[in-house]
């Protein structure tokens, strides 16, 4: 079974192949879901770690439907982590309605030649599991993060087996949740590969700082933080 580790700092990455991990998806920000790594990140990355690696190609938090600018950013990601020389990207892109945009993964294909695609959990939000399986094989993504549209792939597991069922060409790669106590359940059902990022807290100050830094408030599924033109302009206006 492939074991994949979804790494969010080059020290994840080393300690995901230090322990034996199959291959790497690279990100930054756990805790929104994962965006794009810096260059930096990419660049230590490529020159430090020998196994397999995937590069979450996502420009911000938020939802999986993106606009015309935000999907050329993920062009140029894409191109440049193929330039660095990666295996592979992850992505998920939805249309509005939650069906997966079929047209622009068509345009991904065509500069993505010769990379590995995953798609993410945005296939967790899809409406028709099975008819959407069949539309992304038919895209030529070789594997799809999932957790069974549940919270964990531990609860989505009776649909996980069922879609695996389905597949021809593309794996389904259970996520989320998958830990030491229930690893074995996915290898005995069949699977051929899990994702789980393994992590723990890593104290780094002995005491907190005066103020937090954490905004809960501007973390959202459906809605993107955007800075807005006339808050700026009314501003602008009072000091100038």
């Amino acid at each position: 079974m492939l074991v994949e580790v979804c790494a969010n700092s080059l020290e994840s990455a080393l300690n995901a192949e230090k322990a034996g991990a199959d291959r790497i998806e690279l990100c930054s920000e756990l805790a929104v879901g994962g965006i794009t790594p810096s260059y930096g990140m990419l660049k230590e990355v490529a020159d430090k770690i020998s196994i397999p690696v995937r590069v979450l190609i996502r420009p911000r938090s938020g939802d999986f439907s993106y606009s015309d600018v935000e999907f050329e950013i993920m062009k140029k990601d894409i191109l440049l982590c193929k330039e660095i020389g990666f295996s592979g990207v992850v992505l998920g892109m939805l249309q509005t309605d939650f069906a997966p945009d079929e047209q622009r993964f068509l345009e991904i294909a065509e500069i993505s030649d010769g990379l590995h695609i995953t798609f993410h959990r945005a296939f967790d939000w899809v409406l028709d599991p099975f008819s959407s399986l069949k539309r992304i094989e038919n895209l030529g993504v070789d594997t799809i993060l999932t957790s069974g549209q549940k919270p964990t792939a531990l609860e989505g597991i009776e649909l996980l087996y069922d879609l695996k069922g389905k597949t021809t060409n593309t794996i389904i790669m259970p996520g989320s949740g998958i830990n030491v106590s229930n690893a074995h359940q996915f290898k005995e059902r069949g699977f051929k590969a899990i994702h789980l990022s393994a992590t723990k807290m890593k104290q780094k100050l002995h005491k907190d700082p005066k103020v937090g830094m954490n905004s809960p408030r501007m973390l959202s599924d459906n809605s993107v933080l955007i800075s807005d033109l006339e808050i700026i302009q009314e501003v602008v206006k009072a000091v100038k």
